[in-house]
């Protein structure tokens, strides 16, 4: 059982390197899960009224942080940022250190390279349903990483959702293909549905609502225990019924509906391995960010 977060870094120092929108989800979660205030290290170069009223300590000097001595830094900052943010933090890095990235692109052999030193590496791959405590997040642990590390770098992610571990940093590029660009498939069906109702004659805000409704009254239901997705699509298809109509266009022949979401995800997963190879390749931070805003 997962121990419990304030228990793991009970008297350390955390450094959060960008207060974005992930940022500032992960820090509620941790701040409502009974971290301190005080504990907290931020870096951020456009706070928000919110993040100024914490008690964080918000933007500190090198001196500072050398004297905080943070156990654990996390990088939520944008991938192209990674070249001239890591380099600063150098200053920071020990054999006791444990680096927590949410970067997407950037493998650890490229944190490592540009943060110099020794450090231990949790990558991490969340998504963005984590705004509202209801994310899943896959995480990757460098060689040499202790198992307390491990368990510190699990708690913080599952403030905000689900954790799930890899085997293969290689794995992350699957990960981001359905989980991380998941929620925009998702989102993309519902705009089709509520096009599809349009198309059908229902006005433009019924249709929205019937689309959005319909989507999470149904993820309500497969997030009790024991759902089945194949058994409750049974449950609601009746033989020869207007549902059997519909799934005989999205079950087709050509594969239908799997086979459009096999193709559509390895296109993505092939595009992540695209961006891990570059983040590994470049070496200048206009190289760097420019391929990996694309």
């Amino acid at each position: 059982m997962l121990k419990q977060l304030s228990e793991l870094v009970a008297g350390q120092s955390l450094l959060l390197v960008g207060c974005g929108k992930m940022g500032s989800a992960l820090l509620e979660g941790w701040l409502g899960a009974g971290l301190s205030p005080s504990q907290f290290y931020v870096q951020e170069p456009n706070p928000d009224a919110a993040l100024q009223g914490l008690g964080v300590h918000l933007n500190p000097d090198t001196a500072a942080l050398e004297a905080a001595a943070p156990s654990i830094i996390i990088l939520a900052i944008k991938p192209q940022l990674a070249v001239e943010t890591l380099p600063s933090l150098a200053v920071l890095a020990s054999d006791k250190i444990l680096v927590v990235s949410l970067m997407a692109g950037v493998p650890i052999n490229t944190m490592s390279d540009l943060l110099g030193g020794e450090a231990s590496f949790v990558r991490t791959m969340p998504n963005t349903p984590a705004a509202i405590g209801e994310g899943i997040t896959a995480l990757y642990a460098s060689g040499g990483t202790q198992d307390k590390q491990k368990q510190a770098a699990e708690a913080l992610l599952a403030a905000v959702g689900q954790t799930v571990w890899l085997d293969n940093e290689k794995m992350i590029d699957a990960v981001t293909a359905i989980s991380g660009s998941g929620p925009a498939y998702i989102f993309h069906m519902v705009e089709a549905l509520a096009a599809a109702a349009v198309h059908l004659g229902l006005p433009q805000d019924m249709a929205a609502q019937l689309a959005v409704q319909t989507v999470t009254g149904s993820a309500a239901m497969l997030g009790q225990a024991g759902a089945d997705p194949r058994q409750l699509r049974v449950n609601v298809t009746s033989p020869g019924g207007t549902t059997e109509a519909a799934l005989d266009v999205l079950m087709g022949d050509t594969g239908g509906l799997v086979d459009l979401m096999r193709r559509a995800t390895q296109s993505a997963a092939a595009r992540a391995g695209e961006l891990s190879k570059i983040g590994e390749e470049k070496e200048t931070a206009t190289e760097l960010g420019a391929e990996l805003d694309n």
